[in-house]
């Protein structure tokens, strides 16, 4: 690999960006592409299903056969509110093998002894979520029915342009959620983007199933939609 492009990739990488190296395989020649730039790539088809899965894989284009080695960050899921959805949502998103960490500011839900081997922060959103770097690949999911918890949250993971933004609570509650968002001038496609009511529609009732439904809606926001949409204000 050529120390230019391994700089690069390095470079990605510090910076939670995904790339690909593409290579072909019958010349050895390599090149680069960032997220950002996969829409003007002749193998952007192939590059947006290799980002979306997250996998290396070898691809065949005209005719030629070329391997993609993709580089992806980290997934990374913000769970606001250390309510019992969140217990039930945090061993299911390690399971499938994400990075999940709770916050919440009320030291009564927040506690070590519910939350056991969880990166658990008792502390305002507004306070830490600018430290953690909100980006594409992050998702963020509000449980605690405070606009003075959740907002702050739904208005970071907005302005980062995370893959999935959600939040409990009813259409009433959307609906007032809706206005408070359109006052600190969110447009209307910046705030349609909140998943509300949370979850998919599975007729989830308890909170082992609507967590259930939750991480679903992520993944499928995260394996389904194609990622470059939002890509250049992740770059």
């Amino acid at each position: 690999m050529r120390l230019d492009i391994l700089a690069a990739m390095n470079a990605e990488r510090a910076g939670r960006r995904a790339c690909a190296l593409v290579t072909e395989l019958s010349t050895g020649a390599q090149r680069l592409v960032k997220l950002a730039d996969v829409g003007a790539d002749p193998m952007a088809e192939a590059l947006e299903a290799a980002f979306r899965s997250g996998k290396s894989a070898t691809v065949d284009h005209a005719g030629a056969s070329w391997f993609l080695t993709v580089q992806v960050p980290p997934v990374r899921i913000l769970a606001v509110g250390a309510v019992h959805i969140t217990q039930a949502l945090a061993p299911m998103a390690r399971l499938a093998g994400f990075d999940l960490a709770v916050i919440d500011p009320r030291t009564a839900f927040a506690t070590p002894d519910r939350f056991p081997g969880d990166v658990l922060i008792a502390d305002w959103p507004q306070n830490v979520l600018p430290d953690m770097r909100l980006d594409r690949f992050s998702a963020v999911a509000c449980f605690t029915h405070d606009p003075k918890i959740d907002d702050p949250a739904l208005e970071a993971a907005l302005a980062a342009e995370c893959f999935y933004v959600g939040a409990l609570g009813s259409r009433k509650t959307h609906g007032k959620r809706v206005e408070r968002l359109t006052e600190k001038g969110f447009s209307e496609a910046q705030i349609a983007r909140i998943r509300a009511p949370i979850g998919l529609d599975i007729g989830a009732v308890s909170p082992a199933e609507i967590a259930v439904s939750v991480l679903g809606e992520i993944i499928l926001a995260l394996r389904k939609k194609p990622l470059r949409e939002s890509a250049g204000a992740a770059a």
